[in-house]
Parts: C-alpha cells; sequence; structure tokens
C-alpha cells in the first residue's frame, strides 16, 4: 500500500511471511527531488560515517527502489558494536539525534561489551540467536585462538556452510522471527526514528536485517547484496592482525574469511529459507481454509 503526500514523502507498506510472521514496514521514503538534493541523497550511499571509534557505522538511506523512490537518510543506520566510543565521537554519534538502539547481540556479548550511547537514547535488546545452540556468528575472534582445532573443525570449506546454515536460522528460528519482527515494525514507526540497529561486527546478524529491510523497501536485490559484501571494506582490516597469527600458527588461510567476512553465498541461504517459509505459510493457509 503506497500513500502519496504534497511533501512527495512516501510511506510504503510492504508485507510477506516469515514463519508465521507477518511483517508490516513503513519506513519514509522520499519521490521525486530537485537536482541538488538528489545528488546529495545518492552519493555513495552504503559508506562508513568515518566516525573512527564506530568504523562501520552505515546510514541505509540513499538507495533507489525498483518503483523510482529513494531510501531517505538520516532515520536507520546500521553498526558494530557501540561500546569504547571516544569522547569526540560520542558527540558525532550524538549529533543523528537517535532515539533507539536496537542491541542484536547475545547475553555474553553484550554482558562482556555493554553499549554506550548518548544520552537519551532509547536501548532495547533484541535476542535474535537465544533460540540457537550455537550462536556461531556471535563466536567469532574466539574460533580462531586455535588453529588446529580450527582446521579440523572448520578446513576444507566447512566454515562456509557453518555460516549458511547460521542465516538459515535467521529465518527459521523463533527468537529470530520474533527480534527481527519487532526490529521491523520498529523501523515502521516514525516516532521512534532516527534508530541504530547493531550486533557486534555488523556484518551477520546486523547483515541480514539491512539486507531483509532494503528488500522490504524494494531496493534491487543485486543492489541489497552489494551493500552487504561492502562489511568486508571494513571488517577485513580491523581483523588483520588476528587473521595473520592465526595463519602464522598453521590456520587454514580460507578459514578466516569465511568467518570473519561475508560472502554473497550466506545471503543467497537466508533468502532461500525464507522462499522455503514463504511456501509452507501458503499451504498451511490454504489447507486450514480447505478444512473450514
Amino acid at each position: 500500500m503506497i500513500s502519496m503526500h504534497s511533501n512527495h514523502q512516501v510511506h510504503l507498506r510492504a508485507v510477506f511471511f516469515a514463519g508465521v510472521t507477518l511483517l508490516v514496514v513503513s519506513p519514509i521514503l522520499l519521490g521525486a527531488l530537485d537536482a541538488p538534493a538528489r545528488e546529495v541523497i545518492e552519493s555513495q550511499p552504503g559508506r562508513s560515517l568515518g566516525i573512527a571509534s564506530v568504523p562501520n557505522l552505515q546510514d541505509l538511506g540513499g538507495y533507489k527502489t525498483e518503483t523510482g523512490m529513494t531510501v531517505a537518510k538520516g532515520l536507520a543506520y546500521r553498526s558494530n558494536q557501540l561500546s569504547d566510543i571516544e569522547h569526540g565521537d560520542m558527540k558525532r554519534l550524538g549529533a543523528l539525534k537517535l532515539k533507539v538502539a536496537y542491541d542484536l547481540r547475545t547475553a555474553e556479548e553484550k554482558q562482556k561489551r555493554p553499549d554506550e550511547l548518548p544520552a537519551g537514547v532509547n536501548y532495547i535488546w533484541l535476542n535474535v540467536l537465544a533460540d540457537s545452540p550455537q550462536a556461531g556468528p556471535a563466536q567469532l575472534e574466539p574460533l580462531l585462538k586455535d588453529p588446529k582445532k580450527v582446521n579440523a573443525a572448520l578446513g576444507g570449506g566447512k566454515a562456509a556452510q557453518a555460516f549458511q546454515k547460521s542465516y538459515r536460522e535467521f529465518v527459521s528460528l523463533p527468537s529470530a522471527r520474533k527480534e527481527f519482527r519487532e526490529l521491523f515494525l520498529a523501523l515502521g514507526e516514525k516516532i521512534q526514528l532516527p534508530a541504530v540497529f547493531h550486533c557486534t561486527t555488523r556484518k551477520d546478524r546486523t547483515g541480514w536485517a539491512a539486507a531483509a529491510f532494503l528488500t522490504l523497501l524494494r531496493v534491487p536485490r543485486d543492489v541489497v547484496v552489494q551493500d552487504y559484501l561492502r562489511s568486508n571494506d571494513y571488517i577485513i582490516p580491523a581483523y588483520q592482525k588476528v587473521i595473520d597469527a592465526f595463519i602464522a600458527n598453521g590456520g587454514d588461510p580460507s578459514i578466516p574469511k569465511a568467518i570473519l567476512g561475508v560472502e554473497s553465498e550466506y545471503l543467497a541461504a537466508a533468502f532461500d529459507e525464507m522462499k522455503k517459509e514463504l511456501r509452507l505459510d501458503r499451504k498451511v493457509f490454504f489447507r486450514r481454509a480447505r478444512d473450514r
């Protein structure tokens, strides 16, 4: 459902099924713009905001949708963990005038490195992996401390397979459905914006959340994938010393990239799982309708 307004703002309601959960998202999109404004909005969407203590902080705005609209800037942000923030950077973070911060990390992660937020920002914890026995994407750096053990467990392509399984859980886990649903609905409420959502590195839980959200807004899939893969530009350099030490101690060179970076196959696995859930929901819906 699309409703037009005289100030060229458009509210897009995108509806899809994830398991038995119906998601309705109505964030603000921009319609027709004059040339100067359009140039500003379209300048390098998806790039880091350049805040040193939060290097992976990104505005989700600026992307063109399949309908010719533009996702508004300054309303929804994705980030790595919000801790150990320098004083000057906290001021820059405060300048974003955030209303809410959504933490997608596990209890262990947030206890180890609690969020540090500007005054007045409401903190909401959404434990996406609460129902996962492994919580693989939450345990990245510790995995590389024992190269021999990791080689046996994750070498030969097994690391990538494990992460594809984890991405499918972002769609199938009850806790993931519940928490992502809450996140997407909140991002559809203007009163809750601007808002930021984050995990530890911004690449997996946050990466899927951003990809799913942009897809709901009908940003083209190839653009969504490109935005998702941009995490590698910020994460791999940050962990280079860890990666080098792992390889120097006999670790399989393919493993660090698989677990510390992102691959298009990971995202494809989550979208494939969503398609499966959609088909299942339709079958259940029509079977129940037929049996009435």
